[in-house]
């Protein structure tokens, strides 16, 4: 007695499972094998005696009135030999001989116990671990199994597969390593429990190992992007705004985050601050490469588009899209990525095809509109000139970031824009053509040379009707007029009225348009009126 006793407490002790479930595991075995020395079709149960140190088996039999099956029914007059008080309904066991079961039944009953220890012990061994998922814990290689690492971890054995290595590491027998409890799996041959070095809470885990901080919870790790062996990039928050949380990972002179990078094997690692917002978040999870703006085209799709200039491009992707896959994994976004060239071609050949014909808004950028200011128009919906000219200043106003100096430039470029059409168009209408006479246009006494400009101009812009000069009502006749006390120079106030022409568009703020050519040659007078003032302007020389 105890020496089968003794014998399963060393089996239980080595195995790491309960004695009763060693105790459960023997009767199993005799009960098997007694089955098969049998052979009657009995029900066998076995119990196991603590006081004799033997296990005994059963036949169990229901009283029944009328027996229809034999070995596991008996009437009541048969019952009532063994037990008088038997009633119908009751069990009865009968004790069966374990003496000859021979060895082949022994060892039957042996292959039972190991199995059913095996399946003790696993069970035990899942539900140890199964708490422990995350945790990181020491082990040693033992052996190769094709791709796979099969380690000892103490207690058990657990497999290390080929796509939970990192591609930059390679391990042989003997080889001290750390890895993360990944998976239990409770089914199927071999170890249950999965390792892994790949994962991202190995990453995880070491922080809390080497961050005080994150171990105390001021600073939690809120998300982790990994490609193992090249690259991982971690989201850190602190709840005490006292608490750098980046600074608190990386450590004085960066010591923290190099004793994690020296178990990774030299891998990168990128620390940035958490946000909330994803527009901010996409900012800092990029870098980093410099953005430009991000818009959110579809929060519940969770789908993001960065624009960045084209020389950030490429680092805002990084090599073979990695930079920005794990900025996708890092926020659980779907993130494109464009140039603002790109951009714009996409949105002016998106709005010219809904608008229909029309002139690209980018056009303006030759009539001294800001880059800036069209990629806004863009933003807003305005793919065309025509659209924008269309709209009242309220209206452009209404678009955000754009204020009322902006306004201003938007008019003026737009107005600039159909100006040079509008140039090339200008003529003379027929009824502007008959109030201008035929007659020559005779020089002014001094008094009327010094009108204003307005009507200056009036007077040497052909086609427009000038009022005291000519006509019956002036008061003048040509004869009245005293060439030999006048002194006027009229290429002079030619010139002149064509700069004040000019300078008064300009101080308006608007680009000047072309208007039609200004008279440059002196009006036609009589021919002893020409040689006068011919005389005249010798002798002023």
């Amino acid at each position: 007695m105890e020496n089968l006793f003794g014998q399963i407490e060393d089996l239980s002790r080595a195995k790491g499972i309960d004695p009763q479930v060693v105790i459960d595991a023997l009767k199993d075995a005799i009960v098997v094998a007694a089955r098969k020395y049998y052979k009657a079709g009995e029900e066998l149960v076995a119990d196991y005696n603590g006081h004799s140190g033997q296990v005994e088996v059963y036949a169990v039999k229901i009283v029944s009135e009328l027996v229809a099956n034999p070995a596991r029914e008996i009437s009541v007059s048969a019952a009532r030999r063994f037990r008088p008080d038997a009633s119908i309904g009751e069990e009865i066991r009968f004790r069966k001989k374990t003496d000859g079961l021979g060895r082949i039944s022994a060892q039957l009953a042996k292959q039972v116990i190991f199995q059913k220890i095996r399946e003790a012990e696993r069970e035990t061994i899942f539900n140890e671990f199964s708490g422990r998922i995350g945790e990181i814990v020491p082990c040693t290689v033992k052996r190769i199994e094709g791709p796979d690492l099969i380690v000892d971890i103490g207690r058990t054995e657990a497999r290390l597969p080929r796509r939970e290595q990192s591609r930059l590491e390679s391990f042989s027998p003997g080889d001290r390593i750390r890895v993360v409890i990944k998976n239990i799996e409770k089914a199927g041959r071999g170890p249950a429990v999965i390792v892994s070095r790949a994962s991202e809470e190995l990453v995880k885990t070491l922080f809390e190992q080497e961050v005080p901080e994150i171990y105390d919870g001021t600073v939690k790790i809120m998300a982790c992007g990994r490609e193992a062996g090249e690259r991982t990039k971690i989201a850190v928050q602190s709840s005490d705004r006292d608490v750098d949380a980046v600074g608190a990972c990386v450590g004085m002179k960066g010591m923290r985050v190099q004793s994690i990078i020296r178990e990774l094997r030299g891998e990168k690692i990128d620390i940035i601050e958490y946000s909330e917002e994803p527009v901010e978040m996409a900012t800092r999870a990029l870098s980093p490469a410099k953005i430009s703006r991000v818009s959110v085209i579809d929060p519940l799709a969770r789908h993001l588009e960065v624009i960045v200039e084209e020389t950030q491009l490429s680092l805002a992707i990084g090599k073979k899209g990695q930079n920005v896959r794990l900025a996708a994994k890092l926020m659980s976004w779907r993130i494109d990525i464009k140039s603002e060239d790109e951009k714009r071609q996409e949105v002016e050949s998106a709005m010219a095809a809904m608008a229909g014909s029309g002139t690209p808004v980018s056009i303006l950028i030759e009539h001294s509109l800001g880059e800036n200011l069209v990629d806004k128009l863009l933003e807003a919906g305005l793919a065309t000139v025509e659209r924008i000219a269309d709209m009242t200043p309220e209206q452009l106003e209404e678009i955000p970031g754009i204020g009322t100096e902006m306004v201003e430039k938007i008019t003026l470029s737009v107005g600039a824009y159909f100006g040079q059409f509008e140039s090339s168009e200008l003529s003379l209408t027929p009824s502007e053509q008959e109030t201008v006479p035929e007659e020559p246009v005779v020089a002014q006494e001094p008094e009327l040379a010094m009108a204003d400009s307005t009507t200056e101009a009036a007077s040497v812009m052909p086609g427009l009707p000038v009022e005291g000069v000519d006509g019956d009502d002036d008061g003048f006749e040509d004869d009245d007029i005293d060439f030999d006390n006048m002194d006027v120079d009229l290429s002079f106030t030619t010139n002149k009225v064509e700069n004040e022409f000019i300078h008064s568009d300009t101080e308006s703020g608007e680009t000047p348009l072309q208007h039609s050519p200004v008279v440059e040659s002196t009006p036609p007078v009589e021919d002893d009126v020409h040689d006068k003032l011919t005389a005249k302007e010798s002798d002023r020389s």
